[in-house]
């Protein structure tokens, strides 16, 4: 999540950078789920999500495997999820979430991301009103009967069950997720993705120069092989005020 691709849509080298972009984001996802539920997707449902999602854009098998048994801490050095909170330019929030066997080097990276683009680390905590932890799950609409589909997942949980082109998308609380995943093994429905995500409770429109020194804090944050996913909460043009 995090970013809409089509930001980067008009730099120099996009297709490269987008695609190397995506092999990153798939890869991290099968590391998450990994080093969470286990190497056998027989039983790790959301490795088996990741993986799936990540041969179906060709990310290499060798690579797959790797993230995995990093997930397992195959290296003999365990990782720890941290995360950080704080402004960019013109008061973006930005969330952070990071993967780490080393809490000094990656705050250290991430301060230093953050003071050279204008912005600044905040305290845990600060942006608990600004982003809302939710369950989230896209599924391919094919075969599917989108009112039956719409109650299995209300009975679950689901809050919002939208369809967008050949997705459903379903959204729910945090705590609705294993009961979601649950309700979609029961009537035979793979998601695309399925993750927990911060969605923005409110929007900020900028400048186009301040949007691109965010973009700039951005794309440092997410090149960083301890961030995982990197959320802000800049309006999108069709956003209103």
């Amino acid at each position: 999540m995090g970013r809409k691709s089509a930001k980067i849509a008009n730099k120099k080298g996009a297709a490269d950078k987008a695609r190397a972009a995506l092999y990153t984001k798939m890869l991290k996802d099968v590391f998450m789920a990994s080093k969470k539920g286990g190497e056998d997707v027989a039983t790790n449902f959301l490795l088996k999500v990741a993986v799936e999602r990540a041969k179906k854009f060709n990310v290499p098998k060798d690579n797959i495997d790797k993230a995995i048994k990093k997930g397992q801490g195959s290296d003999g050095v365990g990782y720890e999820d941290i995360t950080y909170e704080g402004y960019g330019p013109d008061g973006v929030a930005i969330f952070v979430e990071a993967s780490t066997n080393n809490t000094t080097r990656t705050v250290s990276a991430v301060r230093s991301y953050f003071r050279k683009c204008g912005g600044s680390l905040g305290v845990t905590g600060s942006l608990q009103f600004v982003f809302d932890h939710k369950s989230m799950f896209t599924i391919p609409v094919e075969g599917i009967d989108e009112d039956d589909f719409t109650l299995h997942m209300i009975d679950a949980g689901a809050e919002e069950v939208e369809r967008e082109d050949e997705f459903f998308k379903v959204i729910g609380p945090m705590e609705s997720f294993g009961a979601i995943q649950e309700k979609l093994q029961e009537i035979n429905a793979t998601p695309e993705e399925a993750s927990l995500v911060r969605i923005p409770l409110t929007r900020k429109k900028v400048s186009d120069e301040t949007y691109e020194q965010i973009e700039k804090l951005l794309d440092m944050l997410e090149e960083d092989d301890d961030v995982v996913t990197v959320y802000d909460n800049i309006a999108d043009d069709e956003d209103e005020d």
